[in-house]
């Protein structure tokens, strides 16, 4: 053998001790030996008293036919044919305990001890009557023999005792019945332990398929499932592994996905900080042109500078670092708040920011947060606010148990294909479009990260609220977050 098979033996011997399989064989034939030690007891002591109170029946219908057929006489007992058996013993004693005579296999010393015993039973009782039987062993037979003992006349005003013995278990059944039960259960407990292993081994099998396929995956491998069919708990347990690696491979892919867009973003803003750089540092050029570049690298600072404090809020999301009240908030009050905050930027781009209808909308939550929420959403309305007279107004509302905000803007609306990833990660109506280039009549497309929206639907969700959003294309988009009330 191998020095490599020498040491994996004893680590396969070790694994299969601290198995499962090996476990549950061990308890369930544990179970079993005491199941069958009971039975097996109940059996035996049952069998025996039957075979006992059989012989001692027996034994008292012999004394009973002596007392009538037993002849004393000075040669001996004279014992009618038929009565006794060859391994029946009978002892006639007189009162000193002398033995008269006696029939059967026993010897005299044993006869002796015989009569004197019986003679310690019978002055033991009140009352000179019938002795209970009592067994004893013998050297001659090696078997027990039940006893009974009366007195009874030996000769003329001379009493003594008659003592008659028959064989407890003259056919040895109670021998043979004990072999047979520890035989039994011993062939039944290995039957039990092979047949109880290798139904364990079938039943983890699952398990042990599981295992492996857990082994097997990895981080750019979480493709593979199990599909097991079966129906059973290791069935849901397989189907349970499926559905974590499936949850596992769509949460890697948005890692992915961030990563990239997150550097894609990031790379068009360095990008053109080193092109500005290195054009204004190529050669001389006039004020206005230096002013120029520093406003440019500026403008995209800023940018990158949201677009950082952005991705930070999402990773404290994903990891739950973001703690988040649960006080008593007016959704009016917010609105208030963010019309007082944004209206100097909205009226910068031309756009009139108006209050509608408030009433008080009372909920549960974070005050910070909810004002982040309806920022985003407004600031997200001002960069796509379109024509003469744009606009976005703030109402907010109550229902029977709900209370919510609703922030709408006349611009050029989203087509209903673009409706369902709104909210995704760095997502964008109009691919096509980059920060930084002109349309054609020379004024900038709408610039942004794609992440507020994604951060808007967060807050929401966190409050325990839910978010909708209803457009029509070339009429406007309103944007609706409800909220259990209080």
């Amino acid at each position: 053998m191998s020095e490599k098979k020498r040491s994996i033996l004893p680590g396969r011997i070790v694994s299969v001790f601290h198995s499962i399989r090996f476990r549950l064989v061990l308890w369930f034939s544990g179970i079993l030996a005491l199941v069958l030690f009971v039975f097996s007891a109940f059996i035996y002591i049952n069998q025996g008293r039957d075979i006992l109170g059989d012989s001692e029946f027996r034994l008292e219908n012999k004394m009973a036919a002596l007392e009538v057929t037993l002849t004393i006489t000075p040669n001996g007992i004279l014992v009618p044919p038929g009565v006794l058996q060859d391994t029946d013993v009978l002892v006639l004693e007189d009162p000193n305990g002398q033995v008269l005579a006696s029939h059967g296999p026993l010897s005299a010393q044993e006869n002796l001890v015989l009569a004197a015993r019986a003679w310690q039973e019978y002055e033991n009782k009140i009352t000179p009557a019938r002795i209970t039987s009592w067994t004893q062993g013998t050297s001659t037979l090696h078997t027990n023999y039940i006893f009974v003992t009366i007195p009874m006349q030996t000769g003329p005003g001379q009493s003594g005792l008659v003592v008659l013995g028959t064989p407890a278990d003259p056919y040895g059944l109670v021998s043979r019945l004990e072999l047979t039960l520890v035989a039994g259960s011993l062939a039944t407990l290995l039957i039990a332990l092979v047949g109880g292993y290798w139904l364990a081994d079938r039943a983890m099998r699952p398990v042990h398929t599981i295992t492996q396929a857990a082994r097997t995956i990895g981080e750019t491998d979480l493709s593979r499932r199990l599909n097991m069919k079966s129906k059973d708990e290791l069935g849901e347990l397989a189907g349970t592994f499926d559905g974590m690696l499936e949850r596992l491979q769509a949460a890697f892919e948005r890692q992915r996905q961030f990563v990239a867009d997150a550097s894609h973003e990031l790379r068009t803003p360095l990008t053109i900080v080193n092109l500005e750089t290195s054009r204004t540092l190529a050669s001389p050029h006039k004020p206005e042109e230096y002013r120029h570049a520093l406003s440019t690298i500026r403008s995209e600072n800023d940018f990158m500078t949201s677009l950082v404090n952005d991705l930070l809020i999402l990773a404290r999301m994903d990891a739950g670092q973001s703690a988040m009240q649960n006080l008593p908030v007016d959704l009016s009050d917010v609105a208030i708040d963010t019309i007082e905050r944004l209206s100097p930027l909205a009226a910068r781009n031309s756009v009139r920011l108006e209050a509608g209808v408030l009433p008080e909308a009372r909920i549960l939550g974070d005050r910070q947060r909810l004002v982040q929420m309806v920022s985003n959403l407004v600031d997200n309305a001002i960069k796509y606010a379109a024509g003469s007279d744009r606009k976005i107004s703030i109402e907010t509302g109550t229902t029977a148990d709900s209370a919510w905000v609703r922030v709408s803007d006349n611009g050029p609306g989203i087509s209903p294909e673009h409706l369902p990833h709104l909210f995704d990660r760095f997502y964008r109506i109009d691919q096509s479009r980059t920060r930084g280039s002109n349309d054609a009549d020379g004024s900038k497309p709408p610039a942004g990260s794609g992440l507020g929206l994604s951060i808007v639907q967060w807050i929401v969700q966190s409050q325990g609220g839910e978010i909708k959003v209803e457009s029509q294309v070339g009429v406007g988009t309103t944007f609706v977050a409800s909220f259990k009330a209080v």
